[in-house]
């Protein structure tokens, strides 16, 4: 008889089973080690010099000296705030004795007593929103106390602070509705309201210093910059809550190469029909800032923003082959290619910073960070008795 026929090997069945089985096992254990392999990748020896990460232990009260000293080791953006404290102490802190004396050095700086005073030279750049803002009083302080050297900035960081020593600037909010508030003669800045009757105001102080000026220029002969008219403007607000009044007072120099680019401009336009004749020559300036830098035997620069404010300075530096330190302050990014957004790094290919320079930039509105870092700075010592 024959043997039944069978629908399927159970035999076969079996060793397929068994095959594929294997087989998986064999995947899985592929793929285990792979996995192990990049998880579980081991360390290469961390260099003796490596920083940890720590922030700040609120179980212990934290002056704020001692709650900026743990920024550098934060991480992100504080540890660059951190950065930017280290480079401007160390600005404030170098003298020329520092250095050895060079083959070629004049006679004057191998007197141990000027190498001994002789300081890196600060240069402060800031944007007109910044007067406008409540930094207007910490760059106040700076320049009341001659803690910077040379200073760049906007009209808008001219006018403005000659536009505070007639009325206030108002805090407000960024929603508010442009068209009502022009209707209502309100100016907004950011989060700011300045009332008109501030510009109407500031006409009426400018325009009869712009006459003074002409009558200066016919008389005397005296050719007028953008630096010596905001020194003339600074001598004759008479107020110790400006800027530029120190300024004049200590003899620092401000530089503004678009002085036009604002209210004083628009004042300027409108002096041009009532009195004719005035003439500010911006050669003069270009001349004068580059010397600052040509001349000084160290500099630093600290750039609040961007622009032409950021740019000026920088061009100024390439003129010595570049600043030794560099600290800039601003939210610009560089994928687009702007100066403003730029690293420290890309200045250093145009030589506006030195290659060996000590640079940082933070990416931050400067009205967080920078009353922070005077305080860990400039502002540290004052009031030490």
């Amino acid at each position: 008889m024959d043997k039944p026929s069978v629908p399927f090997d159970n035999n076969n069945d079996n060793d397929n089973n068994e095959n594929s089985e294997e087989k998986n096992n064999d995947e899985l254990s592929a793929a285990l080690k792979t996995a192990t392999a990049s998880v579980l990748l081991r360390s290469a020896p961390v260099p003796e010099n490596s920083v940890t990460v720590n922030g700040p232990d609120f179980n212990q009260q934290l002056s704020l000296h001692e709650l900026l000293e743990t920024y550098s080791r934060i991480g992100f953006q504080a540890s660059s705030v951190g950065k930017a404290i280290e480079l401007i102490n160390k600005m404030r802190k170098w003298r020329l004795s520092d250095e050895q004396i060079l083959p070629d050095e004049t006679e004057e700086y191998k007197n141990p007593l000027i190498r001994s005073t002789t300081k890196c030279k600060i240069f402060l750049g800031y944007t007109s929103n910044l007067v406008s803002s409540g930094l207007r009083e910490i760059i106040r302080y700076l320049v009341q106390h001659s803690l910077v050297d040379v200073i760049v900035t906007t009209a808008g960081g001219i006018e403005e602070d000659f536009i505070k020593c007639l009325g206030p600037t108002y805090l407000a909010d960024f929603q508010l509705d442009g068209a009502e508030l022009r209707k209502n003669g309100m100016n907004r800045i950011g989060n700011l309201v300045v009332p008109n009757d501030n510009y109407c105001k500031f006409e009426d102080w400018v325009i009869p210093i712009l006459d003074k000026l002409l009558e200066e220029q016919i008389s005397k002969g005296i050719i007028w910059s953008p630096s010596k008219v905001i020194n003339r403007l600074g001598k004759e607000i008479n107020n110790p809550e400006s800027i530029y009044y120190w300024a004049y007072k200590n003899n620092i120099p401000v530089y503004c190469p678009a002085l036009t680019d604002g209210s004083l401009g628009d004042m300027i336009y409108f002096h041009t029909f009532k009195n004719p004749g005035l003439v500010i020559d911006i050669v003069s300036d270009i001349k004068s800032i580059n010397q600052q830098a040509v001349f000084a035997k160290k500099t630093g620069v600290i750039i609040l923003g961007g622009g032409i404010v950021k740019h000026h300075i920088c061009n100024a530096n390439l003129m010595r082959n570049g600043a030794d330190y560099a600290v800039y302050i601003n939210t610009g990014q560089e994928f687009d290619g702007s100066d403003s957004g730029a690293r420290p790094d890309e200045a250093v290919s145009w030589g506006k910073i030195r290659m060996n320079a000590e640079h940082v930039k933070v990416y931050a509105d400067a009205t967080i960070v920078f009353p922070l870092i005077v305080a860990e700075t400039f502002a540290k010592d004052a009031h030490k008795n």
